[in-house]
């Protein structure tokens, strides 16, 4: 399912914070949104999301604006991973996944079978099947993130946004949770800090700049010596990875 944005212009008073961005997703692409911060990556994603509304401009969903679709249907269609969530309640596993079947069901319905299977098949997706009666408080961070996105999962949605997924974990695991949202086949976008990994894991990556696309192509294209000393003022050396077609950044300290 494709992702269009054109023209979105977004800020809070007198501030523009996303300016004048026009992109374009394909179906079951990864694009990676990068960028220092204060750039306006998170603001765009939930502007994509339809969980802000542009000032201006317009977001369309395999053809479709979605400002005129309601906030329940649409939600049967994308879905937004945050970059944490916490809860001092005693739930477990189960009971976060099963969160992402709201947008299916009526307030009076029963769980139904295809609820049941929505939730089981979200979790083996995952590889936390096996963890599906544990209580949340006794897992890692990184199987966390692994359930908040099996909450995604079971919403059956075609889009799926995901803000900072791998913030806090360890390199183990932000490669774990990467990997493993590429391999989904969904259309993607994910908001990333770490340069080598939008490299490796993204089809295409777009650079924030004070808001605005400052740059739009593949790793290869986008990842350049010039551009990563203009917007995000470091020197250093990009090579290749050793992945075909992937850059590989090293940082020069002097």
């Amino acid at each position: 399912m494709s992702v269009v944005a054109r023209n979105l212009r977004w800020g809070v008073k007198r501030r523009i914070i996303v300016a004048d961005v026009s992109l374009t997703v394909a179906p079951g692409e990864t694009l990676g949104l990068i960028g220092p911060n204060g750039s306006g990556k998170s603001s765009l994603l939930r502007l994509l999301a339809g969980l802000r509304r542009p000032h201006v401009g317009q977001v369309e969903i395999n053809g479709q604006d979605i400002s005129g679709v309601p906030r329940r249907a649409l939600a049967r269609q994308v879905a937004f991973v945050q970059q944490n969530a916490a809860t001092d309640t005693n739930v477990t596993v189960r009971d976060v996944v099963r969160l992402g079947r709201t947008p299916h069901r009526s307030p009076l319905a029963g769980w139904s079978e295809a609820d049941e299977l929505a939730v089981s098949t979200a979790l083996d997706q995952v590889g936390m099947k096996g963890h599906r009666a544990q209580s949340w408080q006794t897992l890692s961070g990184g199987e966390r993130q692994r359930v908040h996105i099996a909450r995604a999962l079971a919403q059956t949605p075609n889009v799926m946004f995901l803000d900072e997924p791998t913030n806090h974990l360890d390199i183990h695991h932000q490669i774990e949770i990467l990997r493993m949202v590429r391999d989904l086949g969904l259309t993607s976008i994910v908001a990333l800090h770490d340069l080598n990994l939008a490299a490796l894991f993204c089809d295409r990556i777009v650079v924030l700049e004070g808001g605005a696309v400052r740059a739009c192509g593949t790793p290869a294209e986008v990842l350049t010596q010039d551009l990563l000393r203009a917007v995000f003022r470091v020197e250093t050396d990009v090579g290749a990875s050793g992945v075909a077609g992937r850059p590989h950044i090293r940082f020069k300290t002097e």
